[in-house]
């Protein structure tokens, strides 16, 4: 399989995660999108002893891919808009960050690849080059033409999925209504059969409230939209439990009786998830019609050319892209 790398925001960690990945076994055809002059200046800087060779994309869908050598990097070279310099950000580059994610999104649509692995970018960064972006999730939904996309974070015995990404707090309730839950449930469940192979995914959803809304109490959201939601779930043939409260909705008799949690909103599920296992937690975007995963942390600027960075979470994302891939086709 061939599965395509976006080296992601140029004065991040992102270029070299993607060099220390090189330097190891990987069993596919890892394709790293970036500027070849970046990355062979970052591995020089990093002391690193690592081949860069051109990819060919000309005959690629009609050849077997080629596995992986350690200590090499087939890099698809897409120039910068300007020099990059690590822990310095420019906004001149964010049509470059975007150009990688156009050309692995055409990539995979096309069949030339089988999945999408992207290191981490810099909102900010490309909002300031004059683009709106909210995130990875939402742009590779737009590009694909995909209703609605959905986050989910995969570790070691725990996944979570998000009804809202990206939002501020104060606006997540009027986001939050019984049609977006039940899509985003019904993606949920259909993306566990089809990407994880669960025959009937067990999936407990969080209340919104602090303690649910403790019988409506401390908030009515759980009793006016999650609830009724929910029993839509069930009618549908969802196995769906809650509201739960989130409090509890994570500890270990819970999380054993089911396959992945629902969180309300971007904060409630994710600061569990990374602490529970930040260097092998895993951003998966679900309901798109291809696969995408992805680290689970950010820039890391004050790393950045440093060659400290754990790519453990990179590493991670690049193993569940080919076991996903290896079940699937």
């Amino acid at each position: 399989m061939r599965i395509a790398l976006t080296s992601g925001e140029p004065a991040g960690i992102g270029p070299e995660l993607c060099l220390a990945i090189a330097r190891t076994a990987i069993p596919c055809e890892l394709v790293c999108l970036g500027d070849r002059s970046l990355l062979a200046e970052r591995s020089r800087q990093l002391g690193w002893q690592i081949t860069l060779r051109d990819y060919d994309a000309t005959h690629a869908l009609h050849r077997a891919a080629r596995p992986h050598e350690p200590n090499t990097l087939a890099v698809l070279h897409q120039p910068l808009a300007a020099p990059s310099k690590p822990g310095q950000l420019d906004k001149r580059n964010a049509r470059y960050v975007l150009g990688l994610l156009d050309r692995a999104i055409d990539g995979a649509v096309s069949g030339e690849f089988a999945a999408i692995v992207t290191a981490p970018v810099h909102k900010g960064v490309i909002n300031d080059g004059g683009v709106a972006f909210t995130g990875h999730t939402e742009y590779l939904a737009q590009r694909t033409g995909s209703a609605l996309p959905v986050m989910l974070l995969a570790a070691p015995g725990m996944r979570v999925a998000l009804a809202t990404i990206h939002l501020p707090l104060k606006d997540v309730s009027a986001a939050i209504t019984v049609d977006s839950l039940l899509a985003t449930a019904a993606i949920l469940d259909t993306d566990l059969r089809k990407w994880w192979g669960i025959e009937s995914p067990r999936i407990a959803v969080c209340g919104l409230n602090p303690h649910a809304g403790e019988g409506g109490y401390l908030g009515d959201e759980e009793i006016k939209v999650i609830a009724p939601a929910i029993k839509l779930m069930r009618e549908r043939g969802i196995r769906a439990a809650g509201p739960l409260p989130a409090d509890t909705a994570f500890v270990p008799q819970m999380l054993a009786e089911c396959d992945a949690v629902l969180a309300m909103y971007h904060d409630q599920g994710l600061p569990v998830i990374k602490h529970a296992g930040f260097d092998r937690t895993v951003n998966v975007t679900l309901g798109l019609p291809i696969l995408r995963t992805s680290v689970d942390h950010g820039t890391a600027l004050d790393l950045a050319g440093t060659g400290r960075a754990d790519p453990g979470s990179l590493a991670a994302a690049i193993r569940l892209a080919t076991e996903i891939t290896a079940r699937t086709t």
